[in-house]
């Protein structure tokens, strides 16, 4: 009877092994995790190059940022240069009419000393004929020109007194008119060479402004194309996040087939052990039956008694202590270098620089940038409202170019003698407010500042 027990009892458990190993679920899950892995990793790639184009957007738009900033500054120091220009233009026509009126009257001046002239010479004939002094005619006679003959009739010690008031006067008038005539002649100069200056300036902000709008544009296009990809990585991950789900739906679902097959399995095992547990009880009663039914025969015969082994007790399974792990346990800047914010960041206005906006805006011309970088280390070199090449060169000390050190003021000649003034750097190089680029460092030995330098050198 033992023997039928375990017999039937080992084949029921065979039948729950064979259906708890069956290796179909665990090679599908196994397939999908392997998929989903897959997934997960190129997740990672794109989400990666997601957060590459996303940074390259946000660095490409602190570059655009610059540039609007620059271009807004470009567009302002235009305005201010057209105005100045346009102011230039106007004083310079009131001057050239004030020029012509002046001319007019020196003009109408000259023909009444001309005939005054001839009043002279007539009464210096009429004086000879007198038996005048013969030294007056002789002087007056012998001029070269109208304005020797004034010169010489003034010095000639028998001229009536009325005569010496009216040369007088005239010669006071005709030096008055040429004074005026000269200063307007030199203020007109002045105005022709800003004029100059203003025109190439309008010339190469525009040229500039143009080369930032080019820039500008391919930002833009570079940010649109990132944009794109950006877009597109997106739309992968999203698919990829997709398939992702689906797997891991997937996944579930078979894991929960594999539970409710599992507990199916355990159920049919259970029912099966439970029907030959009943089987087992009813052969022994029938077996006890039997065996009664033999005793009582036997009457005389004694019982054989059977003694049924003590079940063992069934030990105990033992499980170690996983431990847990354990997780590993701004110096203040010199003259030289105090203007290199304003590299970028600036733009050059004729006059400008004179004001604390100009200044806030960085719109300098090349005298107000030296001005504003000395004052940053403490020296003054004059009021800001009047300082120009012409008075920098003249506050501190001429040395020769070959003595030139950083922090030496350096002299060119473009539109005018010294009209031009920078910061010498070292390594023949100069930092300015040149007009093609605001505040910059430029060359001077070579190319065109090279040719544009005179020599001179200030040290303050």
């Amino acid at each position: 009877m033992k023997k039928k027990m375990l017999l039937l009892n080992t084949t029921v458990l065979l039948g729950l092994g064979g259906v708890l190993s069956t290796p179909a679920y665990a090679s599908t899950i196994q397939d999908m995790e392997s998929q989903k892995s897959q997934i997960q990793n190129q997740r990672q790639d794109v989400q990666s190059n997601i957060k590459a184009a996303s940074d390259e957007l946000t660095r490409l738009q602190a570059e655009q940022d610059q540039m609007k900033a620059q271009l807004e500054r470009l567009t302002l120091a235009e305005e201010e240069n057209n105005k100045k220009a346009q102011k230039t233009e106007a004083d310079i026509k009131e001057t050239s009419k004030q020029v012509d009126q002046l001319e007019k009257e020196i003009k109408l001046l000259q023909e009444k000393l001309e005939k005054r002239n001839d009043i002279l010479k007539d009464r210096a004939r009429s004086m000879q004929e007198s038996g005048g002094n013969v030294e007056y005619l002789q002087v007056l006679l012998g001029s070269s020109s109208f304005g020797d003959f004034v010169d010489r009739a003034l010095a000639v010690s028998t001229i009536v007194d009325a005569d010496r008031g009216i040369l007088k006067e005239t010669k006071n008038m005709q030096d008055e008119l040429k004074t005026k005539q000269a200063d307007v002649k030199s203020k007109l100069a002045s105005l022709e060479d800003m004029k100059a200056e203003l025109d190439e300036m309008t010339v190469q902000l525009a040229a500039q402004k143009k080369q930032k709008d080019a820039l500008a544009k391919e930002l833009k296009d570079k940010e649109a194309k990132n944009e794109e990809l950006k877009a597109s990585l997106q739309s992968k991950d999203s698919s990829l996040a997709n398939e992702q789900s689906t797997l891991e739906q997937n996944i579930k679902d078979q894991k929960a087939a594999e539970e409710a097959a599992r507990k199916a399995a355990e159920q049919a095992a259970k029912e099966a052990a439970k029907k030959a547990a009943e089987q087992a009880q009813k052969a022994a009663a029938e077996a006890a039956k039997k065996a009664a039914e033999q005793a009582q025969k036997a009457a005389a015969e004694p019982a054989e008694k059977a003694d049924s082994p003590s079940p063992k007790a069934a030990p105990k399974a033992s499980s170690n202590d996983v431990a847990p792990t354990s997780a590993p346990a701004p110096k203040a800047s010199n003259v030289v270098t105090v203007g290199n914010r304003w590299i970028g960041n600036s733009a050059y206005v004729f006059g400008g620089g004179r004001s604390q906006s100009d200044i806030n805006h960085g719109l300098f011309d090349c005298s107000s940038f030296v001005h504003w970088a000395y004052s940053q280390v403490g020296v003054n070199l004059g009021p800001l409202g009047s300082v120009s090449t012409e008075t920098l060169k003249h506050a501190g000390t001429q040395v020769s170019s070959s003595q030139m050190q950083p922090g030496d003021l350096v002299f060119f000649d473009t539109y005018k003698k010294d009209g031009h003034v920078g910061i010498y750097v070292g390594g023949g190089k100069f930092v300015g407010a040149q007009s093609s680029t605001g505040v910059a460092i430029a060359n001077m030995s070579s190319g065109y500042w090279k040719q544009k330098f005179n020599g001179r050198v200030v040290r303050i």
